[in-house]
């Protein structure tokens, strides 16, 4: 089924059009781990309104509210996979595409090329760049109210380009007004008069001079994205919509200030958990959607305070019906190769002020999404293991399992208890269960890199020394540890490259794990893991460390390109290495004007022969070949604000 258009006023008729009442069930039974659907809108709002009412305190729901994003941000400029190019036509040169994770899963980033043009998101507008003739031939604005900076990012699909920005306005706090439906598109306010986040969707049509053909608006907080082919899906989350005004007297009952704010949640409508996504294309008049009551699911332990709902766009379609799913769930990491979407995240720990005969033990939800196709994705399963995830790269679907990849804090305050485990799970009905694991790596440490390459996983623990940990998963049920390397320093990022190689990007380090400059290191990993290159910068950090898009990967000429920030040699550097069979050497190094904003280098994409930088004060092209290779080269500077 479709979502549903609601016009303004049809709140009051929505529910009493709903199956189910107060007194039905609030949802199927459940085990522990599986996602349940509910019966219909009444039970779905019941049981809403239940789990939030347990959560809320005197000022609402919780001491912190989060406003931007949880998890990693996507991760960026690499090669595609033996060098191919994605979507090429005859005529387009060679190029590197985003580093992706998975090659069927192409990732938001703030640069994109299909080889004869580059959209890059640079001083708050959208730069398009002739490839071939150097120059900047187009600039688009945003639409009025919408803001292209901090974490805007864009995906590319022939001539259409979708940009996800998102924001956080601030409104005024409507002190004492009773709960009631949220316009369209709104955020719930929380006190102290800031609103939630909204994400933003750019539609924009390249063909000839661009146009906006589409946007859409939501009061959501973005998460992340994954697109294949055309067809993207964006993962969203939210909070309900619930004022909840600052107690009048702060030295009054606790007591009573937390009842108050259950009587507003007891009267609050559905629309105030499913957000409403306003849509406009085409000079049209806009419609709002808003996730169907049989489309949202829930794990059977959750608190009804976050609401995860993965929206779907066909850039070649254009905007319309997002045809959103919803899981009464939080979540901050997204994971897609293609054809499953998985989005993982941590359940809440204890009530404040509330003892348990336990002590806490963290863990990671899982939630797996069919996304094949161009329908909206369908929620197949969902588990739970121990521990926290670093990032989207400590997961790994392979062979219809699921491997993860995670950290345990332990009980001990100073972290010497923790360790680190990788799991498989596979999937049984609507559950993933754990079928195999191998655990104590790192014991005293947490994860700082993951890789998994085929029926092997590489992880990297760190507290003071680096073991990079090689894990044979050929038998699901019984995963093994068959080699441990132990080096200065560690590696924050993992790259597999042809012939059993893997290169690391990190940071050396001192005997008492103080970090001591940029280190890139070349492991061959055929056999027992050793290092046979390695590369150092002193005082030297590089963005790639935290955000893998920074990184790229040209494989056809074995050139790596890395931004580099030094405190002798400034933040404007891009730094180029060329790996080989016997090591690593430095080919050279790109910079950038010192310009109003830095000059800091954030990504790099290869187009033929020629290496592109990028700045948020412009792009620089440099020759690869020649006896001039990776010297001057043509700087194109961006406009505006």
């Amino acid at each position: 089924m479709r979502a549903r258009t609601i016009a303004p006023v049809a709140a009051a008729a929505l529910l009493a059009g709903c199956a189910g009442s107060p007194g039905s069930p609030a949802h199927r039974s459940a085990s522990p781990v599986r996602l349940v659907a509910y019966d219909g809108c009444g039970p779905l709002l019941d049981g809403l309104r239940e789990a939030t009412a347990a959560r809320v305190g005197p000022y609402g729901l919780g001491d912190v509210v989060p406003l931007t994003r949880g998890g990693a941000l996507p991760k960026a400029e690499g090669a595609v996979p033996d060098g191919a190019t994605r979507n090429a036509q005859p005529a387009t040169p060679q190029h590197s595409a985003t580093n992706a994770h998975e090659p069927g899963a192409d990732e938001p980033d703030t640069v994109k090329t299909d080889g004869r043009r580059i959209v890059a998101l640079a001083r708050g507008r959208l730069q398009v760049i002739d490839a071939a003739s150097r120059k900047v031939v187009h600039t688009v604005n945003p639409p009025a109210g919408t803001a292209w900076t901090g974490n805007a990012q864009l995906l590319l699909s022939g001539d259409r380009v979708l940009v996800l920005s998102e924001r956080l306005p601030i409104r005024p706090l409507l002190r004492g007004a009773e709960p009631g439906p949220v316009p369209d598109g709104a955020p719930g306010r929380v006190p102290g008069g800031a609103s939630g986040p909204e994400t933003d969707l750019t539609l924009i049509d390249l063909a000839g001079t661009p146009r906006i053909v589409g946007t859409m608006t939501s009061g959501t907080g973005y998460v992340d994205a994954r697109q294949t082919g055309s067809v993207a899906r964006v993962v969203v989350r939210s909070t309900p919509a619930i004022d909840f005004p600052m107690p009048k007297d702060p030295a009054g009952s606790h007591d009573d200030a937390v009842r108050r704010n259950q009587e507003r949640v007891r009267k609050a409508p559905l629309d105030a958990w499913l957000p409403a996504f306003t849509v406009s294309a085409g000079g049209g008049t806009a419609r709002t959607f808003r996730t169907p009551c049989e489309q949202v699911s829930r794990p059977a332990s959750y608190t009804g305070t976050s609401m995860l709902t993965v929206l779907t766009v066909d850039l070649a379609r254009g905007l319309g019906d997002p045809s959103p799913i919803a899981v009464a769930a939080d979540g901050t990491t997204v994971y897609g190769n293609g054809s499953s979407l998985f989005v993982t995240g941590a359940p809440p720990g204890p009530l404040p002020g509330t003892r348990s005969a336990a002590p806490f033990q963290e863990s990671t939800d899982v939630y797996k999404f069919d996304a094949r196709g161009g329908a909206h994705p369908r929620y197949v399963a969902s588990g739970e293991v121990p521990g926290r995830l670093p990032d989207q790269y400590s997961l790994s679907e392979y062979g219809g399992d699921l491997r993860l990849a995670t950290t345990s804090a332990g009980t001990k305050p100073d972290g010497s208890g923790s360790q680190s485990s990788v799991f498989v799970l596979a999937q049984h009905g609507a559950r993933l269960d754990p079928v195999g694991r191998v655990g104590g790596l790192g014991k005293g440490e947490r994860l700082y890199a993951v890789r998994f390459i085929g029926t092997m996983a590489y992880a990297v623990t760190f507290r003071q020394i680096d073991p990079l940990y090689a894990v044979d998963l050929k038998d699901p049920s019984r995963p093994r540890v068959t080699g441990t390397l132990k080096i200065s320093g560690y590696s924050a990022y993992l790259h597999p490259l042809a012939d059993g190689r893997l290169l690391g990007i990190g940071q050396d380090a001192t005997s008492a794990g103080r970090p001591e400059g940029l280190q890139v290191s070349l492991f061959d990993v055929a056999g027992t893991p050793r290092r046979v290159g390695v590369h150092r910068l002193p005082g030297a950090t590089s963005a790639s460390e935290f955000e893998p898009h920074a990184f790229l990967y040209w494989a056809p000429s074995g050139l790596a390109v890395v931004p580099v920030t030094s405190r002798d040699r400034g933040p404007g550097e891009a730094l180029a290495l060329k790996i080989d069979g016997t090591g690593i050497r430095e080919a050279g190094t790109i910079r950038h004007p010192a310009g109003a904003l830095g000059g800091a280098v954030t990504r790099s994409v290869m187009i033929g022969n020629t290496l592109w930088t990028f700045s948020d004060d412009g792009a620089r092209a440099t020759d690869t070949t020649g006896a001039n290779a990776l010297r001057g080269g043509a700087w194109i500077p961006f406009t505006g604000t």
